[in-house]
């Protein structure tokens, strides 16, 4: 892989971790268009550290004031902020994708990672992300969540191993059906995709120092995706407040359509 395909790979990664149209897709789809080798998942897990440092700084100070929420909780046992609260959410919304992690760990690398899948699940979810955004009211603010609200979105992140379903989407469509509004499900959906992707760096660390180290192509890909990925935390949160999610679910349609017509081409 080349230093200047690694700042692609990163790009894409940077640009579609956070918006609802599959970071896992766009990477697994990129080497097969291009016609490069496929780098593989611990290449993919490099460039999460970029969107982890990018939700980390874009957050930062929401993360201050869970890490503090989470000092209080140790110290009195009591859960009586909106803070409180929403540290408990966070971790209770990352059991399941914890646990799906854990027991799909070699689908996800092999068979998960099937074209004509990733095509199907950018339809399917385009398509339902569409649906429950266009019918569901916007009444609630990311204040009122419950536990049974971080719960159910928890269980959505799950599906999202599969690549084309996308982390964001799933999540993001979850809170839409709970009601919660645009911009509440994106925030909701972000500050959750932190434990996650750091749990995929710390597991998946060792795998990407033993295939080579951090050489150059690594370090301009986690680069990139940092750099992306904050554009893309930025553009989000600003569309969505005057805008719908009916551009992305586009999108994935028609790339979802696309893939199976350049697929079915190649014979």
């Amino acid at each position: 892989m080349t230093t200047f395909q690694a700042i692609v790979l990163g790009l894409i990664q940077g640009l579609t971790e956070f918006l609802p149209i599959s970071s896992s897709a766009h990477l697994s789809l990129a080497p097969l268009i291009f016609g490069w080798k496929d780098p593989g998942l611990a290449f993919d897990v490099a460039l999460h550290f970029g969107t982890l440092l990018a939700v980390l700084w874009y957050f930062r100070k929401q993360w201050v004031e869970l890490i503090i929420a989470a000092g209080g909780i140790l110290a009195t046992r009591k859960i009586d902020t909106i803070e409180k609260k929403r540290v408990m959410f966070l971790i209770l919304a990352t059991i399941p994708g914890a646990i799906g992690g854990l027991l799909l760990e070699e689908k996800a690398e092999t068979v998960f990672r099937a074209p004509t899948l990733t095509a199907v699940a950018l339809i399917v979810m385009g398509i339902l992300l569409w649906g429950v955004d266009r019918v569901s009211a916007q009444g609630r603010p990311l204040a009122t969540m419950r536990w049974i609200d971080a719960l159910f979105i928890g269980i959505a992140q799950v599906i999202a191993l599969i690549p084309g379903v996308s982390r964001s989407g799933s999540t993001i469509t979850a809170a839409r059906a709970l009601q919660l509004d645009r911009q509440s499900a994106a925030v909701f959906s972000f500050l959750m995709s932190m434990p996650i992707i750091a749990a995929a760096v710390v597991l998946k660390g060792p795998e990407v120092l033993h295939q080579g180290g951090i050489t150059t192509q690594v370090v301009a890909g986690v680069l990139a995706a940092a750099i992306s990925s904050w554009l893309a935390i930025a553009i989000l949160l600003r569309y969505v407040s005057k805008h719908s999610y009916g551009i992305f679910a586009l999108y994935r349609v028609v790339l979802g359509i696309g893939v199976l017509m350049f697929l079915h081409m190649r014979g």
